[in-house]
């Protein structure tokens, strides 16, 4: 009897991992198709876009002639390969499998995925890298306000604890962001 029992206990763990294993497929596929939506293979663009015009600016830094412009295209395409290693969406697709399912259950990236199917979803998509940029941009002419306070605190606050009868180092300024 005792055999009979552990043989239905193996057969019942092997068909709920089996199911498992195809929740976990269909969970992974579901964050696929939301990351295709979003587009998350393009985020590292703006990555690839700033390297390529470090080197374009040391190019033009070096006043090298324009007969040595097929020598900063090598390079570009060298940077550009080993940007690929490490941040190329093959190296990133994984672990941001693993970050939207472990965020999100599977009906959460389904609906997810109907929103930005959906005519506002592709408007949201569309819209949101130009507002973030916009938002980004607007924080900071905001902060640059606050960067003389926060220094002057800085300055304060190295005066007070300053120990008695030695003069405060002056601190360095906080940097404007």
């Amino acid at each position: 009897m005792t055999r009979i029992r552990a043989i239905c206990a193996a057969v019942a763990l092997v068909c709920a991992s089996g199911q498992v294993l195809a929740d976990t497929a269909s969970h992974e596929a579901s964050a696929m198709t939301f990351l295709k939506l979003a587009h998350a293979d393009k985020l590292g663009t703006p990555v690839y876009m700033q390297v390529q015009q470090m080197f374009a600016q040391r190019f033009a830094e070096t006043k090298a002639p324009a007969s040595k412009q097929a020598t900063l295209e090598t390079y570009q395409a060298k940077a550009n390969a080993a940007l690929d290693q490490a941040i190329g969406w093959n190296k990133l697709q994984p672990d941001m499998v693993k970050l939207y399912t472990s965020n999100f259950t599977e009906k959460e990236l389904k609906d997810l995925v109907a929103f930005y199917e959906s005519p506002l979803g592709k408007k949201v998509l569309t819209k949101m890298p130009e507002l973030t940029q916009q938002s980004a941009q607007l924080t900071q002419s905001k902060l640059e306000s606050a960067v003389p306070v926060v220094n002057k605190l800085l300055a304060d606050m190295t005066t007070e604890l300053a120990p008695a009868g030695k003069p405060a180092a002056a601190p360095a300024p906080a940097k404007k962001p």
